[in-house]
């Protein structure tokens, strides 16, 4: 499993998400973004529908009859309903999810303490691979 670390310094998760959603999609992949806030979950359809100036980005909220045909599912859970293998956790807390390939945590400046408890914790399982990225002006780099 690949777990990419993006720390949130210039924007907030809403209007990063839709560029991680669309190069998911573009990899033939499915993504599950998960928040416990029901407010940002809000956002992120919002900007789903919206930020990308070229199209929209087709998703739906978890506990609908249709979840397992949605290519991007917004859920308070880490239970991929849409067979997800990709997950973006939105709100920067951690939570295991089975049968995953690859793992988005967005954080803000003052979760970096859990970041860097996860990146730690993570560190020691066999078969994790990690990566750091933070905002640098208008674009992402890698880190440290």
């Amino acid at each position: 499993m690949r777990v990419d670390f993006y720390q949130l310094t210039r924007d907030p998760a809403e209007l990063v998400l839709p560029l991680i959603a669309r190069n998911t999609l573009g990899a033939g992949e499915r993504l599950l973004v998960v928040s416990d806030d029901a407010a940002q979950l809000g956002r992120v359809s919002e900007a789903l529908w919206t930020r990308l100036p070229e199209s929209f980005l087709a998703h739906g909220r978890a506990g609908g009859e249709h979840d397992a045909r949605q290519p991007i599912l917004l859920s308070d859970r880490a239970e991929p309903a849409n067979g997800a293998k990709f997950v973006a956790l939105a709100d920067g807390v951690w939570r295991e999810a089975d049968d995953v390939t690859r793992v988005f945590l967005l954080f803000p400046p003052e979760r970096i303490d859990d970041a860097r408890g996860c990146w730690r914790m993570l560190g020691t399982r066999d078969g994790v691979e990690r990566k750091y990225w933070r905002q640098d002006g208008g674009k992402w780099v890698e880190g440290p």
